[in-house]
């Protein structure tokens, strides 16, 4: 693995995490919206790396100083709804109210989140930590070249 592979995984993370922090202000701002449904970010590993797979490669020789799957890093797969239902509220002249007069309010919980925007928060700082520290180390390599 080398520097630009770890700078293209803090890359990808850091944009990955910018979609999950949107998602999660745009619940927010809907939590009083009838009949919104939470938006969940679904987000994967672009690359398979399961234990027993690791544990099989590491069977074979490798080079000396190699790393397994050490490439990598996180891709945004897509957005799915939530299927808890939000609350009836009995409310016969609103617009949106059914034939028997209920409306459905968000089910979106506003402690999920704010938790949910600051674990993306986070990951987004630590992405920005890889791609620093990365930075720094070609820089440094650079240096030593000349």
């Amino acid at each position: 693995m080398g520097i630009y592979d770890s700078m293209n995984i803090g890359a990808s993370a850091m944009s990955v995490h910018a979609k999950r922090l949107a998602i999660s202000s745009m619940n927010m701002a809907n939590i009083d919206t009838p009949n919104y449904i939470r938006k969940i970010p679904m987000i994967a590993s672009t690359q398979n790396a399961s234990f027993l797979s690791i544990l099989d490669s590491m069977r074979t020789p490798m080079a000396p100083g190699a790393m397994p799957y050490a490439t990598g890093g996180v891709a945004f797969t897509g957005i799915v709804e939530d299927p808890t239902l939000g609350e009836k509220i009995y409310k016969p002249g609103h617009p949106d109210a059914d034939e028997n007069g209920y409306i459905r309010t968000s089910n979106v919980n506003p402690l999920v989140e704010m938790s949910d925007a600051t674990m993306s928060q986070r990951a987004y700082e630590a992405s920005i930590a890889i791609v620093s520290i990365s930075k720094a180390m070609a820089e440094k390599a650079v240096s030593m070249g000349q």
